[in-house]
């Protein structure tokens, strides 16, 4: 669990900052939202600073798991394995997915740790993405595609940091606290799946991925939208 207050975590020491932030969001989200914004801001400010910063991508990626995966390695290949892997929700997934794949260092921001359970409660059901405005229907294959992505075990828990809402509606964050025994917790206390108070935990966020934050250099939650 987390002891040191977030504004004040700093970079584990001898940490070479990464070159590289790929960020991943979650089902029928996408590329234009708040997280995803919030990321790239944030990189953006390092920038001002006169501080190289890292490259931030933020991909749209597909409805389906498989294709999403492909599209998330394939942004991956472009940059090098120099990267910060983020991902929220099924993007947490995915990112799992990647960093047991190319061991590198994640973020996961209330991930799915079973999400082939997840997708049942939409199965059949039309859905629309609201960024996109992509309409698609939840079918069987994308349950067989996300069993056969799902990882049995992490290698190197160190290698995450992951943030849990307390009260995650939607997940139950006792699966992550379990499947990532031995990673950085940080669970934030009535915290919901959207994890709204993200801005908050930014340095946190990016001391994982080698980066000390300037001050006033990330937006408080009030100034999020």
């Amino acid at each position: 669990m987390l002891t040191t207050p977030v504004a004040n975590m700093a970079p584990v020491a001898n940490m070479t900052p990464v070159a590289n932030i790929l960020y991943l969001h979650g089902f029928n989200s996408g590329a234009a939202s708040p997280k995803a914004h919030l990321i790239a801001a944030t990189c953006e400010r390092l920038a001002s600073e006169d501080v190289v910063s890292p490259r931030c991508v933020t991909p749209q990626l597909p409805h389906r798991p498989d294709d999403a995966l492909a599209c998330a390695e394939r942004e991956l290949n472009a940059l090098g394995d120099d990267t910060l892997l983020i991902g929220s929700s099924m993007g947490g997934f995915l990112a799992t997915c990647l960093a047991e794949r190319f061991g590198l260092r994640a973020v996961l921001i209330n991930p799915a740790v079973r999400p082939a359970r997840l997708v049942t409660q939409w199965m059949g059901a039309p859905l629309e993405n609201p960024y996109t405005h992509e309409r698609f229907t939840i079918d069987e294959r994308h349950g067989e595609a996300l069993k056969a992505m799902t990882p049995t075990a992490v290698i190197d828990p160190s290698r995450y940091q992951v943030l849990l809402g307390s009260a995650d509606e939607t997940l139950d964050c006792r699966d992550a606290l379990a499947f990532y025994a031995g990673a950085s917790m940080i669970v934030h206390p009535g915290g919901d799946h959207g994890f709204s108070a993200l801005a908050d935990y930014l340095p946190a966020i990016f001391a994982h991925g080698g980066w000390a934050l300037p001050a006033r250099s990330y937006a408080r939650s009030d100034e999020l939208t």
